[in-house]
């Protein structure tokens, strides 16, 4: 039997794919093992989002080939898209696919080892306009299920290089959306987490049906527990989707969306698609309908241009609206992208002493969301066996990170569970009790 090796780097879009890729080999009667062992394929899934994705993506390529060298390494995703010539220079490598014909993967292998001649698949991403299926009914190691339901991104921000990896903006067909949904209740996932190169978007290229839509759709699944957005961003938050989830059972009181400054002289330089007020505005509308909301941000420091007063609008923006917690990341120049080209690049340390303000106020504002649910009995999905022997780690639906006593048995299930001590990283809970899952109507037939 032939085996498979799968290395995946970056993005939860990209291990998503590397599931979906598996499932393929798997059809096809190979066998999965360890990355770190002699493996006949291998396949490294790329990322290309900053200059040193793309090195640490050559780093991992050479270490398969020096691993066996008469395996067939098989290169795809973000970095594989947009440099497939620096790839196919790499001597050692077979066959390069980008971001879209992974279907192809197979018949390239059997091909090459034929004619023994290395492949070069990449074709050009910008002509596409459909969403290719690929297909995962099941996850190897999770207890949330990912769903990609859209591809691609129309925003051009001027630091990103994603759209000439990605392509343009298309999503996934409703039906099968919902189909892969009730597949992955069925295979027993009670929470699924939508998504996608610009998730929010969902729909924007299709008639007469969107986010909000879909969300509907996705809330009539019988035995899913909870819906859970990847990334939103506040333009997407249309007055819609805000009504959508005020009505929803099942979506988390959790989002996660993009700042990535709080600044609008910063914003229109990045060519961002929205202004503070208008942020601010949605959040209100947000924290209104649902008391308790968890919103998660990403930001980025230094980016070109950025003054001091500049990056203490971003500050006092997060301070004043106290989100749950940040992902900060110093402005990297990426080849290619219009920021990349700008002048008046930053200083490095004055980066990091932002990011590292950044980091500490992201720390004190999670404690203080935190604190709010000390005492509070709250619904956890046990995902792995925390530090301690007998002790679980799970998520809340806001998106807490809890640890608790309890057995193996309940990863997975839906448990209450009483904070009893708040803090971040983590917070210490005792079991309550295991939620019923639904019954479903052939069962309740016997």
């Amino acid at each position: 039997m032939s085996t498979v090796a799968f290395h995946t780097l970056g993005c939860k879009v990209n291990h998503y794919e590397t599931e979906a890729i598996w499932q393929l080999f798997k059809d096809d009667g190979y066998d999965r093992v360890d990355f770190e062992t002699n493996a006949d394929v291998y396949v490294i899934n790329t990322c290309t989002v900053t200059n040193t994705g793309d090195k640490k993506s050559r780093q991992v390529i050479r270490r398969a080939i020096r691993r066996n060298p008469d395996a067939v390494i098989c290169v795809t995703g973000c970095y594989a898209q947009t440099s497939p010539a620096e790839i196919m220079d790499i001597p050692g490598v077979d066959i390069v696919v980008g971001t879209q014909d992974r279907h192809k993967m197979l018949p390239y292998i059997e091909e090459f080892k034929t004619a023994r001649q290395p492949i070069n698949g990449v074709t050009n991403i910008m002509k596409n306009r459909t969403y290719e299926e690929l297909d995962v009914p099941y996850f190897t190691d999770r207890t949330r299920a990912s769903l990609k339901i859209q591809e691609g991104c129309n925003n051009f921000c001027t630091f990103c290089i994603i759209p000439w990896a990605r392509g343009l903006m298309r999503s996934r067909d409703p039906k099968e959306v919902v189909r892969q949904a009730s597949q992955l209740v069925d295979a027993g996932y009670q929470e699924i987490v939508l998504t996608g190169i610009h998730t929010g978007g969902y729909g924007e290229d299709l008639k007469n049906y969107n986010l909000a839509q879909l969300l509907r759709d996705l809330e009539q699944i019988e035995g899913l527990k909870r819906i859970r957005i990847s990334s939103i961003e506040a333009s997407q938050l249309t007055d819609e989707v805000i009504d959508v989830i005020d009505q929803s059972e099942k979506v988390v009181r959790h989002l996660h969306i993009p700042l990535q400054s709080g600044s609008d002289t910063v914003l229109k330089r990045m060519r961002r698609k929205y202004t503070m007020a208008h942020f601010s505005e949605r959040l209100q509308k947000l924290h209104a309908i649902m008391p308790g909301l968890a919103v998660t941000s990403d930001v980025i420091v230094g980016f070109p241009g950025e003054t001091e007063e500049e990056f203490m609008e971003t500050y006092r923006f997060i301070e004043s609206h106290k989100f749950s917690e940040l992902h900060v990341f110093p402005y990297s120049m990426r080849t290619g992208t219009p920021a990349a080209r700008m002048t008046d690049q930053i200083d490095e340390d004055i980066k990091n002493n932002r990011v590292h303000q950044l980091i500490s106020l992201s720390d004190q504002l999670a404690k203080e969301y935190a604190s709010k649910f000390e005492g509070e009995v709250l619904e956890v999905i046990p995902e792995e066996k925390g530090s301690a022997d007998g002790q679980l780690i799970g998520y809340t639906d806001n998106y807490l990170k809890v640890q608790f006593e309890g057995s193996e048995t309940l990863i997975g299930e839906l448990v209450k569970v009483k904070i009893t001590e708040a803090g971040y990283p983590v917070n210490h809970g005792q079991f309550v009790k295991v939620m019923p899952k639904v019954q479903t109507v052939a069962a309740a037939g016997r």
